[in-house]
């Protein structure tokens, strides 16, 4: 599908996918690449803008990832956004340095208005900043737009190149006015229509599909999950019966999930599909056995859900392709370049190096999680399953520290229920982005019926997220946290403790490993 795209460069910041996801919003188009993107490759993909991500590093490091100056002569708007705004400092000639106050957090900064990026902002607003270093001086002919008592140049530009810059970050929701700057960007500035529409993009994925995988059979990794739900009935929608829905239970599901999945998708469920469920429990806590580093557990998942998928589709007949719901932050944390990877995602770092199918088919692999829920709606997928909570690829493995057996498995799975239909109860799971408990690989000293006990403690986590690339930590009302916690240390055995988990995203995840 033709379209116009923004073009996001990683420099290795944490909001990378969060700029992109921002950019979406206004109804264009974005894609996160590494910053070593070659200048054809740019020119090649025609993008309307580009924006420069933060990163960790000093611009005048020895390493510092860094890309040509010739990109600003290409005649394509650039938006620097934290390190991106010091890199274009320091690529066009402007003074770098340690600044002599650190900023970090919400920072009242003073706005020049006049400037088509700030155009309607306030000339007081609270923006994000996070930063150690600072342009003590801008590059020739930029006029300075931005200004904090101890960051000179906030923000500039060079309107005649159509270069801007921000030391803030305005895609984060600290930063007050941020989409409005954002949108200055992308429509002013870019000069964007805002034809990215997920009807348009569902319509004409289904055409793709039919014309990539003509008269071939097709097995999908079905989960249950909202992003393999919708994968599932848009290849359905495409190819009807050459479609052959592959539910693997590894014992690593919620409780009583396995049943709910073919409830709804089997023989006697919603849609009219070919469904097989491979009941591999056992299988997987046999490779699981004494493994504790999880991203080991994730590789070892990952390879075994594509030979369980391998051997299903032997028993069909020729398969030639293998449909998975990966979305857009599973590639983008599972490694971009020279990006940090922060974890595989078994159904895309955690792949294995070999997968006997002519080609993997992952028709939502550039979507974010709200994209994927409007992508369902527009296929007609119930709202109870569009909304459904997110659940990780490899399940409570990824919920249980440490070594994965049945016993954990079953204590976590018990301990998961009573917190969910407490929350529920009390209608506080309107609200929250997820929520679920996991169990430590902690033990400690409790007492019982007057006797001593030894036993695991429960960790609950609530978070509050609209994109689940950052997310805060909910506060729930201690009556709900009260009576979920007496219920689980007297109605799950082998548990004594039961702990909440304040932290938000960033600096932790929101699965656990």
């Amino acid at each position: 599908m033709k379209r116009e795209m923004i073009i996001v460069l990683d420099f290795g910041g944490q909001y990378n996918q969060l700029i992109a996801r921002r950019v979406r919003e206004c109804d264009v188009y974005a894609e996160v690449h590494p910053y070593t993107m070659s200048l054809e490759k740019i020119k090649e993909m025609n993008p309307k803008g580009i924006i420069f991500t933060g990163g960790p590093n000093s611009v005048y490091g020895e390493d510092s990832p860094r890309c040509g100056a010739e990109i600003f002569e290409l005649g394509i708007p650039i938006l620097g956004i934290c390190y991106g705004s010091q890199l274009m400092s320091y690529l066009l000639g402007g003074t770098v340095e340690t600044a002599p106050v650190s900023e970090y957090g919400k920072t009242e900064v003073d706005i020049d208005n006049t400037s088509v990026i700030f155009e309607g902002v306030s000339e007081k607003t609270i923006c994000w900043m996070s930063h150690t270093d600072y342009i003590s001086k801008a590059p020739e002919g930029f006029k300075i737009t931005a200004t904090t008592p101890v960051c000179p140049v906030a923000a500039m530009e060079l309107p005649e190149k159509k270069l801007y810059s921000v030391q803030f970050h305005p895609e984060v929701m600290h930063t007050q006015e941020g989409m409005k700057m954002l949108s200055n960007f992308v429509y002013k500035v870019c000069a964007c229509q805002g034809s990215w529409k997920m009807d348009s993009f569902v319509e004409s994925t289904i055409q793709e599909i039919r014309g990539k995988i003509g008269d071939g059979k097709v097995l999908c990794a079905l989960s249950g999950g909202v992003d393999s739900s919708v994968a599932a009935v848009m290849l359905a929608k495409a190819v009807g019966k050459q479609l052959t829905c592959v539910f693997v239970d590894h014992g690593l599901l919620r409780k009583n999930e396995g049943d709910e999945v073919e409830s709804v998708f089997g023989p006697e469920g919603t849609y009219d599909l070919n469904f097989i469920r491979v009941n591999a429990q056992d299988r997987f806590y046999a490779k699981l056995k004494g493994v504790t580093e999880p991203e080991e557990k994730r590789k070892i998942i990952g390879e075994e859900f594509i030979r369980v998928f391998e051997e299903e589709a032997k028993k069909i007949g020729t398969v030639d392709f293998l449909v998975q719901g990966t979305i857009y932050p599973d590639v983008i944390e599972s490694g971009l370049g020279k990006s940090a990877t922060i974890k595989s995602h078994h159904n895309v770092g955690g792949l294995p190096d070999y997968v006997d199918f002519k080609e993997i088919v992952e028709p939502l692999r550039m979507l974010f999680k709200d994209e994927v829920r409007k992508a369902g709606r527009e296929l007609g997928i119930p709202e109870y399953l569009v909304s459904r909570q997110p659940f990780p690829g490899p399940g409570l493995g990824v919920r249980i520290i440490g070594e994965v057996t049945a016993e954990k498995v079953r204590i976590v799975q018990e301990a998961d229920a009573i917190y969910r239909e407490e929350v529920a109860k009390a209608g506080c799971d309107k609200d929250l982005g997820q929520y679920f408990a996991a169990l430590t690989n902690m033990r400690s000293v409790g007492v019982m019926g007057d006797e001593r006990t030894y036993d695991y403690a429960i960790a609950l986590r609530a978070v509050l997220t609209s994109d689940f690339m950052t997310a805060e930590a909910a506060e729930l009302p201690w009556a709900v946290l009260n009576k979920a916690t007496n219920r689980i240390v007297n109605e799950v055995k082998g548990v004594n403790r039961v702990l909440y988990d304040c932290t938000g995203k960033p600096p932790a995840t929101i699965e656990f490993e």
